[in-house]
């Protein structure tokens, strides 16, 4: 698992449709940290430091730790992404927060190993992906980034199941 990376966000004072409009106005987003027994926390992220994380891709599946200058950083993962429906823009996050030796669904993008090596890619195959991320339940130690899906051994008309793929220990599919 790679390093989490941290996140400098403020506290908001006010909840509500006012208090977001007015945190939009400011530069930034408005977003809720939830979860793990604790009340909910009205927060603040910069905007564009959120775009960029946001364009590397894969940021519903990745683990944050949110530092509000107080106290200890809080370990998040997003749950939630409102997007402005004209601009593509974001609105709203929302952040689950993780509590050690919690179990969460996440969805995981799988990435196809083995091209080169298939006989059938090399015969003149096409790869069908039928699901480019899994949804799997983990315990929150060992969310994986990735999935790797391994095709060196595949002939035409053969498929890849979930059950052929080695997962981390404590990781499970939700769905067979």
């Amino acid at each position: 698992m790679a390093e989490i990376e941290t996140i400098v966000a403020q506290k908001r004072d006010r909840a509500g449709k006012g208090a977001a409009r007015a945190t939009r106005r400011e530069g930034r987003v408005p977003g809720v940290i939830y979860g793990g027994k604790e009340p909910p926390q009205p927060i603040s992220l910069d905007y564009n430091y959120l775009l960029r994380v946001l364009r590397r891709g894969g940021f519903m599946s990745t683990q944050f730790m949110i530092d509000l200058g107080e106290g200890a950083p809080v370990r998040v993962i997003p749950r939630d992404l409102q997007l402005d429906p004209v601009r593509d823009l974001p609105v709203h996050v929302d952040l689950l927060r993780l509590v050690k030796g919690a179990t969460i669904n996440v969805e995981i993008p799988v990435v196809f190993v083995g091209e080169e090596e298939s006989p059938g890619l090399k015969r003149g195959g096409v790869l069908n992906v039928v699901r480019h991320d899994v949804e799997l339940i983990c315990p929150i130690e060992s969310i994986p980034e990735q999935i790797e899906g391994d095709l060196s051994g595949l002939d035409i008309g053969d498929g890849l199941h979930i059950s052929a793929i080695k997962l981390p220990d404590g990781v499970h599919p939700a769905i067979t």
